[in-house]
């Protein structure tokens, strides 16, 4: 869908919810509680916290919905809410883990071999990424397993651009050496 349609989508269902049309606010919710699970997931690790997180996330939206000025997009709105809950829970926890750990790539058209390799390479993709430091991991989620851009990542974890840009791209770098000596073992 293309940015304005969802944007014009969004704020016509903020607008009802706000009015009291709880069927607005809940169809709200159904079109990001896969976004906002899948977040939560990269957090959590489970199921169980992850619901948890899921309402508190959702019901912070609703009490707050009046609050939102349109000043960027709703879903960069509810990706701050949801960040910031994520980051007061698990400082009592552990540390974040990337949801990389759910990446696979799958290809029925491959022989056994290189079914195997692909298993093999993804491992080695989840182990560079769990070694990356938490501030870049972050940032890499949020670009490339929720596709979200510079300036939207900016706004949900409060960092400049420019950081943003930084962690992505010493991410990457760190993901390209770690692979590289990985390759050639």
């Amino acid at each position: 869908m293309e940015r304005t349609i969802i944007e014009k989508r969004d704020n016509t269902l903020i607008s009802s919810a706000c009015a009291g049309d709880s069927r607005s606010f809940a169809r709200l919710v159904s079109f990001y509680e896969k976004k906002v699970r899948a977040f939560g997931m990269g957090f959590f690790k489970n199921a169980s916290d992850t619901d948890d997180f899921l309402q508190e996330v959702f019901i912070k939206v609703y009490t707050h919905l009046s609050s939102f000025r349109g000043e960027s997009l709703f879903s960069t709105w509810l990706m701050r809410i949801a960040y910031n809950t994520a980051i007061n829970s698990v400082k009592r926890r552990k540390e974040y883990v990337s949801l990389s750990d759910d990446f696979e790539i799958i290809d029925g058209d491959l022989g056994p071999e290189d079914r195997q390799l692909r298993k093999l390479t993804a491992l080695a993709v989840r182990e560079a990424i769990a070694e990356l430091p938490e501030r870049y991991a972050v940032c890499l989620d949020l670009y490339f397993f929720n596709d979200m851009s510079h300036n939207e990542i900016s706004d949900v974890l409060d960092l400049p651009v420019n950081t943003v840009k930084s962690h992505i791209f010493r991410a990457k770098k760190i993901l390209k050496d770690s692979l590289t000596e990985y390759a050639s073992m």
